[in-house]
Formats: structure tokens, C-alpha cells, sequence
């Protein structure tokens, strides 16, 4: 699709105002219900739905469809990232009137960095077609490693700093305690961090971990740098809703990570086949509509199978703990 500077300003102009807009209203640091988290949350999946059908009206059927199959993606992507955001909030111990501030930056800082890895990522493959060969078998290599954490079935590990977080709390310093959304404060006549700015820089740079397999798991599915972005863009900003909307249904979805490890390893096939095809070997190639029908198919059976075993597992809990009680009754 081809796209003018104009189209890119404006765009990124309105991405801005509502990132500007969303921030005006939830300026004011409070606890965030389920009733505002799930307005807001439709309210970014109806933007991203316009702005699709957007694409279908004054573009083509081929744009429409690579943004939703994007979109749909780095959605069920991001929602895998927002068990680390848990673990995040708990390692900082973040207020909850806070935690949207947080997130709300903390997202910006990460829209950010992936806006720097498609460009980069765009540059590549515009050069080296073969680099397709390598996000493909990254991708695969990715699902696999899903899957085998996933069957491994750890208990969640507490969240470690990154070295440049701890690097910039050795040269600035960082503050014993919140100073409400304070990022910076005088204390013994040195300016130090507040936790609330280390909390958003670890929101914002854990992600480049994330994008490493979202990038190229997009670039399976459109090499359109604006419907990339725009892509990410419209997952990102919803995040923030979505961690308070499904934050205490998290544990539930026990087969999420099967369901992306297969989402995964079908984009990662898919990168392999057009890899091949670019080199001029005669392999069908998996077009945009059953992509998209696969990716939505995958995310309807993991979330049915794992409320399912969710609720299963609740009842023989029930089940034990009522029988302990008995005994203990009995004794």
C-alpha cells in the first residue's frame, strides 16, 4: 500500500491526540474499576475495528485484512506480556492508584522502541529478502520454547531487573519510597529517581523482550511498514485497559501459551514459505484471510479449552478443601 508523508503525519497526529485524550481523563491517580477499564477497552477495540474498515474503504481488502490479522495477533501477544506486567507491579510494590499512571507511560516508552525495531526491521527485508529465513525459524524456535515452558507447568519466578535499570539506579540513585507520580525528587541535596520512574522504564524496556517475537511474527503477515505500526500501535494503547479488565483472569488462561506457541509456529512456517518463494521455489503460499481465520480459530479454542480446565481445577480444590474440613470436623 503505498503511503504519503502526509498520511504517515496525519497519522500518527490522531495517534497522538488520543494517546493525549486518554491520558487527560485518567489524569488524576485513582483506582481503576472493571466498569472504566471495560469501557475504555472497547472503546480502543472500536477505534482499531474503524480504522481497519478504514483501510478497506480508501485502501484495499489486502490492507484491511493484513491489519486485522496483525492486530488480532499482537492483541493475543500482548496479553501474554501483562503476566510479566503483574509481576512487575508486585516487585515495586506500585500503589494501585498508581498502576495506571505507570502503565500509561510505561506503554508510550515501548510504543516508542518497536516504532524503532519496524523501521529496522523494514530496512532488513526491503535489503535481504533471506532475512525471512530467520524470523521464520525464530519463530518456530520460539513456539517450541512455549510449549516446553508450558509443559513444564513452573510456578511463576519473581521478576529480575535488567542491567540497564540497575545501571541507572547505581549513577542516579533512587528514592526509599513514592512521592505520588513524582519521577524525580531532591533528597539529601542529590536529585534521585522515584520508583515510579524505575516502574515505567521497566514497563517500557522489559518490552523490547516481547517485541522480539511479535515483530516478526507481524512481518509474517504484512511487509507494509504503516500497517505494522498501526498494527502495534492500536494493541499497545488498549494494554492499559485490558491489564485492569482480565488482570484477576490471567491464571485462567491456562492454554494460552499453547495457543500462541501455535500461532507462532504457523507464522513461523508461513515466513519459511515465503522465504522460499522469494527464491523463487514453487511452494504454495498461505494467504491473509486463512491466516486470519487461523489465528482467530486457535485464540477461540485456547480460551474455551482453558476456562474449561480452569473450572475444573477450581472444583477439585472446592473438593479437597471441603474434605479436609470434614476430617477436621470429625477429629
Amino acid at each position: 500500500m503505498e503511503v504519503s508523508t502526509t498520511l504517515w503525519v496525519l497519522t500518527i497526529g490522531g495517534l497522538v491526540a488520543l494517546i493525549a485524550a486518554d491520558f487527560f481523563i485518567g489524569r488524576k491517580p485513582h483506582d481503576v474499576s472493571i466498569k472504566e477499564a471495560g469501557i475504555w477497552t472497547i472503546v480502543w477495540i472500536v477505534l482499531a475495528a474503524l480504522f481497519g474498515l478504514g483501510l478497506l474503504v480508501f485502501g484495499d481488502g489486502q490492507a484491511s485484512g493484513e491489519f486485522f490479522a496483525g492486530y488480532i495477533t499482537e492483541k493475543s501477544l500482548s496479553v501474554d506480556n501483562l503476566f510479566v506486567f503483574v509481576l512487575i507491579m508486585a516487585k515495586f510494590a506500585v500503589p494501585s492508584q498508581y498502576q495506571q499512571r505507570v502503565l500509561l507511560v510505561g506503554v508510550l516508552v515501548a510504543l516508542v522502541l518497536r516504532a524503532i525495531f519496524i523501521a529496522a526491521g523494514a530496512a532488513i527485508i526491503t535489503s535481504f529478502s533471506w532475512v525471512f529465513y530467520i524470523f521464520g525459524a525464530f519463530l518456530i524456535y520460539t513456539a517450541w520454547k512455549l510449549i516446553k515452558e508450558a509443559r513444564a507447568d513452573e510456578e511463576d519466578e519473581e521478576w529480575e531487573e535488567n542491567k540497564l535499570l540497575k545501571a541507572a539506579e547505581r549513577r542516579f540513585g533512587v528514592a526509599d519510597r513514592y512521592h505520588g507520580t513524582k519521577l524525580w525528587i531532591e533528597q539529601n541535596g542529590k536529585r534521585v529517581m522515584t520508583p515510579m520512574l524505575i516502574v515505567m522504564l521497566a514497563i517500557g524496556t522489559t518490552d523490547i523482550l516481547f517485541a522480539l517475537d511479535s515483530i516478526p511474527a507481524i512481518f509474517g503477515l504484512t511487509q507494509d511498514p504503516y500497517i505494522v505500526f498501526t498494527a502495534n500501535a492500536f494493541a499497545l494503547m488498549g494494554l492499559r485497559q485490558l491489564y485492569f479488565l482480565i488482570g484477576g483472569l490471567l491464571k485462567k488462561l491456562v492454554h494460552l501459551s499453547y495457543g500462541l506457541s501455535v500461532i507462532l509456529g504457523f507464522i513461523g512456517v508461513k515466513l519459511v514459505l515465503h522465504a522460499l518463494h522469494e527464491s523463487g521455489v514453487h511452494v504454495p503460499e498461505i494467504s491473509i484471510p486463512v491466516s486470519l481465520g487461523v489465528i482467530c480459530s486457535v485464540l477461540i479454542i485456547t480460551t474455551i479449552t482453558s476456562l474449561i480446565a480452569s473450572k475444573k481445577q477450581a472444583e477439585a480444590e472446592q473438593r479437597k478443601t471441603d474434605a479436609a474440613d470434614k476430617d477436621s470436623v470429625e477429629a
